[in-house]
């Protein structure tokens, strides 16, 4: 090189919170290493800097157990000796929601500003793969840069990194999503450990630099160098200035410069002379072997896949519009209680624990933080919907007389919605303070009749439904003004199909006597002895349990659906693989029990019994090869011929409006060392197909390349997967099973893995973990939505993302109000675009509404005002930070048009009228 090297050596550490230790275990030495940090920066005033892995929750885990060093901790950071930022923590972005990712980037950027500094740092070191969407997220937030370890080159056993080609001719390349949006990419073509524990001994040290700036070099555009020096949980080098001493003195046409990332990056800006390879979408290590992609932690543990899809739901899906509602209408939006469980359920998001790779202690621990963001998303909700339905005017039904029970169902999806929903309200109640026995109380709401009633629309019309007798129930009530009210009351549960229910919205049914109008009777949904049919589908089931759907719409017959298959796993929590020649079980030909479970006017439910056995577990050399750390592609080991029960209890259900089946599975799992998948051929003519990504919906190859030798091709998903020819497609959805195949069959089928059970943590040591076996009780949940070739005109990819998100229901009284019986928030159209979230922000108090273009073509945006808000408050574009931008030109009253670039992330602010 012509121009003098420069060698940016970046101290840093690289900080799992949880992973092969306990959190607490791995907290105790981060409590050191801040420690030893702090009393650096304090006597070496040539340790320039040490960055702090790019999360803020370290700040908050070091000052839980010393708080007496906040204010040194806050003068390096201020000082920039410590940057810190740009993410709370981090996750793998894979497995969190897009809402999600972003919340993670706002509460680090809040966090790290209260400092008065962010790390503008696109820092993504071990995350397992990397999401299409980033650079434009990381361009929303000012950040023009990508620091990353995976997707484009070889990572093996123990972070080894393979000398081997990949997408970019260097380290340094230029990233580009699927907007158009490029940032500077920068791989750890040596892994982020390549400049650690610098020798200070000058033998030593001279063959250590000839070595590490050799390897450097070979990758690097320009003659800005970077070393990482620190590694996992690697301790601080106190010494490091005396080795950058003897590094100067042994090689005096280098520049050795305690570094840190702004200066690194702005170094390599001005020296690119070269031009860079441009690198476009998903980094998910394509142009590998296939074997160390880690892809298979999107299987590992399912059920805290299926826990985390539920709280994400829960709260931005549910808490977060419902009280954005609750406040249109004065209440307080809790942005205290929203944070609160947003960290809560982010500190299960880093890549070593929501993707299930550590030991089983970490992952005992993320079902109780599970359970603890949810409630606090649960009472959010309570306090919200009871909010609103008491301001939703109920006064329609006092046709009905006073003992009329009213209730609201809210639809907190982006578009209109119909489905079946189960409520339970209480017919009457009577409180223990009106002083009666408990005998006495007991026998009142005994002699309640629930009997001769009626459901209701707000415009009176009868609604088909069933109804349950629950009996005796006890409650109680948390006034804000007095003690705790405990009651008795006489429960019933409710079940019906509302329709067209408006998006980001409300409507308003009650449970009567006396109705003006009787049911309609409409025609059973059982079609035959197997069969179910309504306006748009049919499903004949045969007698294995497998079924044929049929779509009205455009004629398709896809056959052989739902089928089961088990094969043994010998990998561990990271990777699947299979015993070299197994022949895969399925439940092909197998006889099943089937039973008519439910039959009403709008819903019918078959249950399909599999009485099944599979290998009870791997053979005993697969111990052997457990204790040795064998790499798994080279495991020889194969499945025990003992075998186990394993009953499979399917139900398949269609609603009267359904555009979908719904597919359940339960079964107790006995079996270890071994996967269940279940199978949905498409046999559609398709190269490629489509899944559900974050801000998304990722186009991937059927056939990996040609460098991909791993059998299995198993790829992540977030609320579907779809394959589609030129006049017909399937998408299945799914409620935390995140990992799927398109299948190399001639079928193009789609194989959605629904357990992975296996005995090891796996990559770089021994670590036993019997609770990745996941034995017990499973179940899962599914939506087969055949559609016309384009999942989103048809509506399909709608539907999907609708099954992710529960109904919300509150009963109330009969009573006048300032909402409207039926209505929405805001009313919005847009052909190609998705509904991601609707918030109000904490520094402004202004409502924010976020939607992303499903497809890599110009669309437009028009924002109305709901019913429920007559006027909509001046709008303006935001960003994914929830910066204020440009305000909107109006295109009316109360309506706003926005044009939308392909692939964009749009986020609009609108003022509180």
């Amino acid at each position: 090189m012509t121009q003098k090297r420069t060698a940016h050596i970046i101290s840093h550490t690289h900080w799992d919170r949880e992973w092969y230790l306990p959190y607490e275990k791995h907290h105790v030495l981060l409590v050191k290493l801040m420690d030893t940090l702090l009393h650096t920066l304090d006597t070496d005033p040539n340790f320039k800097s040490f960055y702090l892995d790019g999360q803020t929750i370290i700040l908050e885990d070091y000052l839980q157990v010393r708080p007496e060093n906040r204010e040194r901790l806050e003068r390096y950071i201020k000082e920039g000796r410590i940057p810190i930022g740009p993410w709370y923590i981090l996750q793998d972005a894979f497995l969190t929601s897009s809402e999600a990712n972003i919340r993670n980037l706002q509460i680090g950027h809040q966090d790290a500003s209260r400092y008065g500094t962010i790390a503008k740092v696109g820092y993504f070191p071990d995350t397992f793969g990397n999401i299409g969407q980033a650079p434009q997220i990381l361009k929303q937030a000012g950040i023009d840069n990508a620091v990353f370890g995976r997707g484009v080159k070889p990572t093996g056993f123990n972070n080894t990194v393979a000398d081997s080609d990949y997408e970019s001719s260097f380290s340094e390349l230029i990233w580009e999503g699927p907007d158009g949006s490029r940032v500077l990419g920068v791989l750890f073509a040596n892994w982020y450990c390549n400049g650690m524990e610098v020798p200070t001994e000058e033998a030593v040290a001279k063959e250590y630099w000839e070595r590490k700036l050799a390897e450097a070099e070979k990758y690097a555009a320009t003659g800005q160098l970077l070393f990482m020096n620190g590694c996992d949980h690697q301790p601080i080098q106190q010494d490091l200035s005396e080795a950058l001493d003897t590094a100067r003195r042994l090689f005096p046409d280098t520049d050795f410069v305690h570094s840190n990332f702004k200066d690194y990056l702005a170094s390599v800006n001005e020296s690119l002379t070269r031009e860079l390879s441009v690198v476009k979408g998903e980094l998910r290590s394509q142009r590998t072997d296939g074997w160390s992609t880690l892809v298979n932690t999107a299987s590992a543990r399912v059920y805290l896949k299926q826990m985390n899809q539920l709280g994400q739901a829960m709260l931005e899906k549910v808490a977060e519009p419902l009280a954005s509602l609750a406040y249109s209408l004065g209440h307080e939006y809790p942005h205290h209680l929203f944070t609160y469980a947003w960290k809560t359920l982010m500190q299960n998001h880093p890549h070593d624990s929501i993707c299930g790779c550590s030991v089983d202690e970490v992952h005992r621990e993320m079902v109780t933080r599970f359970d603890k963001s949810r409630h606090i998303a649960e009472a959010i909700i309570d306090e919200s919907k009871t909010a609103i339905a008491d301001a939703v005017d109920t006064s329609v039904f006092e046709q009905f007389g006073r003992d009329a029970l009213p209730f609201v169902v809210y639809n907190t999806t982006g578009w209109k919605r119909s489905g079946v929903i189960e409520v339970e309200l209480d017919v009457a109640r009577i409180y223990f303070r009106d002083g009666l026995t408990l005998n006495e109380m007991n026998q009142k709401m005994y002699g309640i009749d629930v009997t001769g009633r009626t459901l209701v629309d707000r415009n009176g019309s009868a609604v088909a439904h069933s109804v349950v007798d629950m009996g005796l129930h006890f409650g109680y009530d948390l006034p804000n003004d007095k003690f705790r009210q405990p009651y008795m009351s006489r429960r019933i549960r409710l079940s019906f199909e509302a329709e067209q229910i408006a998006a980001l919205g409300l409507a308003s049914f009650a449970w009567v006597l006396d109705a003006k109008t009787a049911v309609q009777p409409q025609a059973s949904l059982v079609a035959g002895t197997h069969a179910l049919e309504n306006e748009w589908l049919r499903v004949d089931l045969a007698e294995d349990g497998s079924f044929q759907l049929t779509d009205k719409r455009t004629g398709q017959v896809y056959c052989d659906l739902g089928v089961y298959e088990n094969t043994g796993d010998i990998g561990n929590e990271y990777m699947y693989k299979q015993p070299t020649g197994e022949q895969a079980l399925t439940t092909k030909g197998v006889p099943a029990s089937i039973r008519l479970k439910e039959d009403n006017a709008y819903h019918a439910v078959f249950e399909i019994v599999h009485e099944w056995a599979v290998p009870a577990s791997a053979d005993e050399y697969f111990e052997v090869e457990k204790r040795e750390a064998v790499y798994f592609p080279e495991r020889k080991s194969q499945r025990t011929e003992q075998t186990v029960p394993l009953t499979i209890r399917t139900e398949i259900g269609l609603s009267r409006d359904g555009q979908g089946v719904e597919w359940k599975s339960f079964f107790n799992n006995q079996a270890k060392d071994h996967r269940v998948r279940v199978l949905f051929p498409t046999d559609l003519a398709a190269n490629v197909h489509h899944a559900d990504s974050i801000f998304e919906i990722a186009q991937r190859d059927n056939e990996p390349a040609a460098e991909w030798i791993n059998p299995s091709n198993a790829q992540h998903q977030q609320a579907f997967v779809d394959v589609s020819g030129e006049q017909a497609g399937m998408t299945v959805a799914n409620l935390g099973l995140n990992e799927y195949e398109v299948l190399r069959d001639g079928r193009n089928t789609i194989a959605v893995t629904l357990l992975r059970a296996v005995a090891e943590l796996g990559d770089w040591g021994v670590f036993p973990t019997p609770e990745a076996q996941c034995l017990g009780e499973q179940s899962f949940s599914l939506l087969i939505l055949p559609h016309s070739g384009d999942g989103v005109e048809s509506g399909a990819y709608a539907s999907a993302y609708q099954f992710q998100v529960p109904w919300t229901v509150a009963q109330t009284g009969v009573h006048e109000g300032k909402l409207a019986s039926a209505g929405s928030l805001f009313n919005w159209e847009g052909s190609s675009l998705a509904f991601s979230s609707l918030k109000v922000n904490e520094t402004s108090g202004d409502f924010l509404l976020r939607w992303y273009n499903m497809k890599p073509a110009a669309s437009e945006l028009k924002l109305l005002a709901g019913e429920a808000a007559p006027t909509l408050g001046q709008a303006y574009r935001s960003d994914v930070l929830e910066q204020q931008g440009d305000g909107l030109a109006s295109a009316g009253e109360s309506r706003y048009q926005v044009p939308v670039g392909a692939c964009e992330i749009l986020t609009i602010g609108v003022k509180r009228s």
